[in-house]
């Protein structure tokens, strides 16, 4: 496996995390805009500004992307998987 994120539990602890909803938040802004943070995964008082978007649905659009994202990169840590067999 070439992969790090296949080696390194610390970064598939990170991406698990980020790829739970539950650790995100929509915050507003003072310009109106609506920010998209994720918490911290060692505090829960730390918060990451990841995009900025102009409404509501499109700041958990945003949310929800990130999370397939993530999801795909867990998926890929479990190496390749086999999508057809020959007999």
């Amino acid at each position: 496996m070439n992969n790090q994120t296949q080696l390194n539990p610390e970064i598939i602890k990170k991406l698990q995390h980020v790829a739970e909803k539950s650790n995100w938040r929509i915050t507003q802004l003072p310009n109106g805009f609506f920010q998209t943070e994720h918490r911290d995964i060692d505090s829960e008082d730390v918060w990451y500004d990841v995009t900025r978007r102009e409404t509501l649905s499109g700041a958990e659009a945003a949310i929800d992307g990130s999370i397939e994202h993530y999801n795909k990169k867990l998926e890929a840590t479990k190496g390749p998987k086999v999508v057809k067999t020959f007999e």
